[in-house]
């Protein structure tokens, strides 16, 4: 039985400031995924909507007061990210589905027919953390790596706060007690791990890794079960 892979990839990683450090990424990024499909793996994707979200929302966002529609703008920032990372992967001929899953359910059943699926978000109420989560306990996944463009989850917000620390294991309610649990973020707002993911990921007992995913390194060392600079959350 081959190895599923649950990788929630913020959306801030296909938007470098240079224009260079992204191509390189992205470069990566497919090998990585050809190394994982040559070896049998299959990995769900979840792209978080980054810039194109943010842009999308503070568009409405003075005339546009219902939660549940900026939401929709997100969702659909979202799914444009996942499919710039869809064609990457087609382009040199990987295994990916060349549907764009609106549901975890789907996903599930697009993950038993190709080795690699990239979707966005799927409602509103939670990010692309929440659908990497549950994707990742329904897949039974080993634990859910949340890739984005933090090394740690810390002690505090280490821009605010000069004496943040770096923890590199932690608990679930550790967790929980640093961003919250199960309180949507406002449309467009990020913290290091979304709080709804947080209660999903405690009702499923999931694992959680947390990781700068600029540095491909690190995401292929946790995708490998390896030590890596980041932080483990246990269950």
């Amino acid at each position: 039985m081959s190895i599923t892979h649950v990788v929630a990839l913020g959306g801030s990683l296909l938007r470098p400031e240079e224009a260079a450090a992204r191509s390189m990424w992205m470069g990566q990024l497919r090998q990585l995924m050809v190394h994982l499909e040559g070896n049998g793996r299959r990995i769900g994707l979840v792209v978080g909507g980054g810039l194109p979200a943010r842009e999308g929302i503070s568009l409405v966002k003075e005339t546009i007061t219902d939660r549940e529609k900026l939401d929709e703008i997100g969702i659909a920032g979202t799914r444009l990210n996942a499919t710039v990372l869809q064609q990457l992967l087609l382009d040199i001929g990987c295994d990916v589905a060349q549907r764009i899953p609106q549901t975890v359910e789907e996903a599930r059943l697009l993950l038993e027919q190709h080795h690699i699926v990239v979707m966005g978000g799927t409602v509103p109420g939670h990010t692309t953390d929440t659908v990497a989560v549950k994707l990742a306990a329904t897949v039974h996944a080993r634990h859910c790596i949340i890739a984005t463009n933090v090394s740690h989850v810390y002690t505090n917000d280490p821009r605010h706060h000069d004496d943040a620390e770096a923890l590199t294991e932690m608990t679930l309610e550790e967790l929980g007690g640093i961003v919250g649990v199960g309180t949507p973020l406002e449309p467009g707002a990020s913290t290091v791990v979304d709080p709804v993911a947080v209660e999903v990921a405690m009702g499923a007992g999931l694992d959680l890794a947390v990781l700068d995913g600029r540095d491909i390194r690190r995401l292929d060392d946790a995708l490998e079960g390896k030590l890596f600079e980041g932080t483990i959350i246990k269950a």
